[in-house]
Formats: C-alpha cells, structure tokens, sequence
C-alpha cells in the first residue's frame, strides 16, 4: 500500500488509524468505482459528483486514467483535500476515498 500524505489548504478529512484504514479496506474490496476521472482532471463537476457520492456512500471508490504515477496521487490526494475525505487506499489507478455522513454515520468503524 502506498500513503498519499493530506496536502495543506483544504478541509481535513477524518484522521484514520492503520486499523480503521485496514478495516475500510476490507469494506471497499468488493465496491466498484463510482466516479471516474476523464483528461480534464478536477474539474468542478468531478468534484460535486464524489462530494454527492460520498455523501450517500461514505465510502468509494475512484478510478482514474493511467499514466504518470505521481500525478495521480497528487490528483487522488487533491480530490481528498477537496471533498473533506480520507484517501484511504490507493492501488493502481483506483483509490477508496472515506468520510463518514455528519449527522447520521452508517459505517461503523472500529476504535483507533
């Protein structure tokens, strides 16, 4: 597994344990990617298509087109800073991003 460190500037996501994130993991295994990212990159719709995702879901997946390894994490960690989300995984071109409903949480996570 590769880390993506949260870059600066935008609303934190939630902060995870290596535990949470191994348990979200296992969660995220078997989900399809429901936002795809085109050439255009983050665009504004991109952006409210995974904050309305994730608002119903909590937890996605994100797929994104090869290419240059390090601008797809830079985009993947960006798309987490943007939404408010946790980049809890990434493989390939596919990351799971997380961030839990703010008033009514269906995802249990375990204890940090």
């Amino acid at each position: 597994m590769e880390h993506v460190p949260h870059l600066a500037g935008g609303p934190a996501g939630p902060q995870l344990s290596e535990r949470q994130r191994k348990h979200l993991r296992g969660l995220a295994h078997a989900l399809k990617p429901v936002v795809r990212l085109g050439n255009a990159g983050l665009t504004p719709a991109v952006l409210a298509e995974t904050a309305r995702a994730l608002e119903d879901h909590e937890l996605i997946k994100v797929k994104a087109p090869g290419g240059d390894r390090a601008a797809r994490d830079a985009l993947f960690a960006a798309l987490a800073r943007d939404t408010g989300s946790a980049l809890v995984h990434r493989i390939g071109n596919v990351a799971v991003l997380y961030r839990p409903h703010a008033e009514l949480p269906r995802i249990l996570i375990p204890d940090r």
